[in-house]
């Protein structure tokens, strides 16, 4: 490839489109090279011209999952009342998500288990985490409760618990379990009448 030569961006998603198919639904170690360049169509050079390894390819297909599973989230949330709704709102996208045909877990879990010797692969994973986490702050901030850093620790591990309940066992109703217990956290602290007045973000609400 001459190194002038500008890589076609069509090219580059059919194969992240490909890779993301194929490696959700059966696992990274389980697809080679080979399922993803007939997949998406394309030569095997191709896929290296773009990506220059499985690793890259593996770890852009992450990447790009990354930011858009975290958008569908925060478009969820957004979609709700401000204050303690946008609390319940996860759980309601989860539910959703959970009762796709095609749901297999979360992708980063999944990955970081399969490869669990790749630094890149686990650091993925866990910037993938830490962004959830910190948009789970933000939605803990807005309820309203006395301490939102508690609330959002405890939210994380009841996401983290449904998503890994819904796969592991095939029970979609997780979510709904999730959402209780959201409810329950949020109720807790209304009674406990340590509530502050909930914040709105003008830029999210």
């Amino acid at each position: 490839m001459s190194p002038t030569r500008t890589l076609e961006p069509d090219v580059s998603q059919r194969l992240l489109d490909a890779a993301e198919r194929l490696f959700y639904a059966r696992g990274v170690q389980a697809v080679g090279i080979d399922a993803v360049v007939a997949e998406a169509g394309v030569a095997t050079k191709t896929l290296y011209a773009h990506f220059g390894s499985k690793d890259g390819l593996v770890e852009a297909y992450l990447r790009r999952r990354d930011q858009r599973w975290l958008n569908w989230l925060r478009g969820a949330v957004a979609a709700a009342e401000p204050g303690p709704a946008r609390v319940l709102a996860v759980f309601d996208a989860l539910g959703e998500w959970f009762g796709e045909p095609a749901y297999n877990g979360c992708a980063f879990i999944n990955v970081a288990g399969e490869l669990a010797a790749s630094p890149a692969a686990r650091a993925t994973a866990r910037d993938h985490k830490l962004a959830l986490r910190a948009l789970l702050n933000e939605v803990a901030a807005g309820a309203g409760v006395a301490d939102p850093a508690v609330l959002a620790e405890r939210l994380m591990l009841l996401v983290e618990g449904a998503i890994v309940t819904a796969h592991v066992e095939g029970d979609a109703d997780a979510a709904l379990r999730g959402r209780s217990a959201a409810e329950a956290l949020l109720e807790h602290d209304r009674l406990t009448g340590a509530t502050a007045p909930p914040r709105v973000d003008a830029a999210t609400a």
